[in-house]
């Protein structure tokens, strides 16, 4: 089943048998941040033991606030998320609380 809220975000939700992903693509920023909040709230109780998917790849924009949310998220649940451009590995390494990491490695 796939769900879809749009706006400046747009929410698309991919629930398979083997793992449930959430694709969020746009600016998660402002109101939008409160949107994703409602959204998780009322699909984390649908996830049970499968493996939750955050796609990234075609978000423009994440706040600190948006960021927080991924981070509760991926505390919650230890999820993955997939990333193809520096700018969202950047917010992907940020939700997971990952800092640079050229920065990582330098002694």
């Amino acid at each position: 089943m796939t769900n879809s809220i749009q706006g400046p975000l747009r929410i698309t939700i991919d629930d398979a048998n083997s793992s449930l992903t959430l694709r969020l693509e746009g600016k998660i920023a402002g109101p939008m941040v409160d949107e994703l909040r409602r959204t998780w709230s009322a699909l984390s109780s649908e996830l049970g033991r499968r493996p939750l998917v955050i796609d990234l790849r075609d978000a423009l924009y994440i706040d600190n606030k948006g960021l927080a949310v991924l981070a509760d998220i991926h505390r919650s649940t230890d999820a993955q998320f997939q990333a193809d451009s520096p700018l969202t590995q950047y917010f992907a390494n940020q939700a997971m609380g990952i800092q640079d990491s050229k920065r990582s490695m330098r002694k």
